[in-house]
């Protein structure tokens, strides 16, 4: 990828993986164009567009855990479309940890992911998660616009 070619969809995908379980957010978010969508299909909100909005969300969510570990299964990639099957180990500083399982799809274009929806299941990690984690998600959407301070719980 270094010598001006476009690195292709598993190039990225590899790339992402790597930047985020080294948690570099600001790393993932670059790989993304400037309307490119990232989006927890279970979570109660759209999701988040563009590389700084993509690396705040990252951020608030898996910042606060002390160890992030993950288990990819398997990768397919047709042309510029890439599915992951794979699984998250969360595990807070408080004792709290969660495996969670994701199929990740994602959407590449001229060399930039423009599309990356997770589909895990809500009640998995909220049956885990410490609730301080959980308060800090809702207060942390709010502050970076993820949801409206007026919206109903």
């Amino acid at each position: 990828m270094d010598d001006g070619s476009k690195p292709t969809t598993r190039q990225l995908v590899e790339t992402l993986w790597t930047r985020l379980y080294e948690g570099d957010y600001d790393g993932v978010g670059e790989l993304f164009t400037d309307d490119g969508h990232y989006r927890d299909v279970p979570a109660p909100d759209e999701g988040a567009t563009g590389p700084a909005a993509i690396a705040a969300r990252l951020r608030l969510g898996l910042e606060p855990i002390d160890e992030h570990v993950h288990h990819l299964s398997r990768m397919i990639v047709e042309g510029d479309v890439a599915v992951t099957e794979h699984a998250e180990e969360w595990h807070w500083h408080t004792g709290e940890s969660v495996t969670l399982p994701f199929v990740s799809v994602m959407e590449a274009r001229d060399g930039h992911l423009i599309r990356w929806w997770d589909y895990w299941d809500l009640q998995t990690l909220l049956g885990s998660a410490p609730p301080w984690w959980i308060d800090h998600i809702m207060s942390g959407a709010i502050d970076i616009g993820l949801r409206d301070e007026d919206q109903d719980d």
